[in-house]
């Protein structure tokens, strides 16, 4: 365990100064410190401390119009343009289902939230950021020139926190207990058999629940008529082949606390160093893939026909980033998406793990 002793806040702040380009996150690393407590340190200098009350952000932020949300995980960073509207509130899950944000909530998980205000030459540069209690990010919500200044300001008045100290209290780093090696005694009979009845995607992790395992080792086991391994370029080969014939495709990238969703095609496909980045006009995504692992198409049975996913994920086995071929409930997998993922390179399947 790292016995360091932390920064105080004004050697954070100082650290801040003496490294104005640096990212947040990265700092935050070289200072032995979760990003939230970088951002903490500056309460009262540009950041105000919010409740991360998240059905009243949720159902103030359409009014503010026009922002850029963002969702990250340790591999992948995904930014999507748009307004929040078509809100479902729920305290243990929560939507937004708008044509550009599209999110699946876990309220529970947003610990802490923060108001930033951060100059840049002329401009001030504006952002609502929430962290979990390990103080890694969940979501944030970036102002755009088109925003209203005026909602944003009465949305953090509204949720304006009476401890605005710049230490917070954090927790050391939760597991996700669906990658939790389990003590399963689940057997490959039985995962095929309540595999092979699934009628909808969302009954996966119910399943996965009910038999302790991973979605990795389930993955592992089933067997290659519903999972098998593919070559690791396989997602730069699928975003390319999928721009070139402007197929709609779906992106997820989450973490513990949100899954941010794109529904649409991908044009702009900008390879750079370990990156391969999406530079569309309202959907940007971030992809280390020298952190790929294994990628696995996965066919799961639903009652309008199997549906595949490409499921990307890393050596701890976090899910780092997922893709179907873009379609609604009621409706079956498009065609082209299905000969793509069945046409990416294979490689042999690991033994189950």
């Amino acid at each position: 365990m790292d016995q360091r002793v932390k920064p105080a806040p004004h050697e954070i702040r100082r650290a801040r100064t003496e490294n104005p380009k640096a990212r947040e996150r990265d700092l935050a690393g070289q200072l032995g410190i979760s990003e939230a407590e970088l951002v903490a340190a500056h309460c009262g200098d540009g950041v105000i401390r919010i409740e991360p009350r998240v059905n009243d952000l949720l159902t103030g932020l359409e009014a503010v119009g026009e922002v850029m949300a963002l969702t990250r995980n340790e591999s992948a960073v995904h930014e999507k343009i748009g307004v929040y509207d078509k809100v479902v509130t729920g305290n243990h899950n929560a939507m937004v289902l708008g044509e550009n944000i599209d999110l699946r909530i876990f309220p529970k998980i947003w610990a802490h939230g923060f108001a930033l205000e951060k100059r840049d030459g002329d401009d001030i540069r504006r952002s609502l950021q929430f962290f979990d209690a390990s103080g890694e990010a969940v979501h944030k919500v970036h102002l755009r020139p088109a925003s209203s200044l005026y909602a944003y300001q009465k949305l953090v008045a509204s949720l304006e926190s009476p401890n605005q100290g710049p230490t917070i209290e954090i927790s050391g780093p939760v597991l996700d207990q669906e990658n939790e090696a389990g003590t399963s005694t689940a057997s490959l009979d039985d995962l095929r058999d309540r595999w092979g009845r699934l009628t909808d995607v969302h009954q996966f992790f119910g399943m996965l629940k009910t038999l302790k395992l991973s979605r990795r080792q389930a993955v592992r086991m089933v067997g290659q008529d519903y999972a098998w391994l593919l070559d690791n370029d396989a997602v730069r080969a699928m975003f390319h082949r999928a721009a070139e014939s402007e197929m709609p495709i779906m992106c997820f990238v989450g973490n513990r606390g949100c899954i941010q969703i794109h529904s649409g095609p991908v044009k702009s496909i900008k390879p750079m160093g370990p990156w391969i980045n999406v530079l569309d006009e309202t959907f940007h995504l971030h992809l280390r893939t020298d952190h790929i692992h294994e990628v696995w198409a996965v066919r799961k049975p639903t009652r309008d026909g199997h549906v595949t996913s490409l499921e990307v994920y890393a050596a701890n086995g976090d899910m780092i980033i997922q893709f179907f071929g873009k379609r609604h409930e009621g409706e079956s997998e498009r065609d082209d998406w299905r000969f793509l993922a069945e046409h990416l390179p294979r490689i042999p399947s690991p033994t189950a793990a």
